[in-house]
């Protein structure tokens, strides 16, 4: 799911979609209107799944896509190497991703975890 925005309304530390990947803004610089032209905007991103870096720039009044993001929890039910099964504790239904390398000592069987989802994506979201 996403949502259309001006350029001019993004903030950092919020998410935008550049590239059909959603990111997280890091950094917003402005120029100010010319004698021909409007004022520009640099827009930073890091990738939210991916962790490239992104950068897209236009004017302050283009419209551009901002993805919902949703944060929800689950119960861990197997760890099978690399691979992790959780239920959401919402909707019960039950999905598989990859387990990060930095998160293997922290997640347990039959544990609780929280998980970021948007534009169909999931990975685990463990800075708490």
């Amino acid at each position: 799911m996403k949502e259309q925005v001006e350029i001019k309304d993004l903030k950092e530390g919020k998410y935008v979609i550049i590239d059909d990947e959603a990111c997280v803004i890091k950094s917003i610089a402005k120029s100010k209107p010319g004698k021909h032209g409007a004022a520009k905007a640099r827009i930073d991103a890091v990738g939210l799944f991916d962790n490239q870096k992104r950068s897209i720039v236009g004017s302050v009044s283009t419209k551009i896509y901002v993805p919902i993001i949703e944060r929800k929890n689950a119960q861990v039910l197997t760890i099978t190497g690399d691979i992790v099964q959780l239920m959401d504790l919402a909707e019960f239904n039950t999905f598989e991703i990859p387990l990060p390398e930095e998160y293997k000592d922290r997640v347990k069987e039959g544990g609780e975890v929280s998980y970021v989802t948007a534009l169909d994506k999931i990975k685990l979201d463990l800075r708490n």
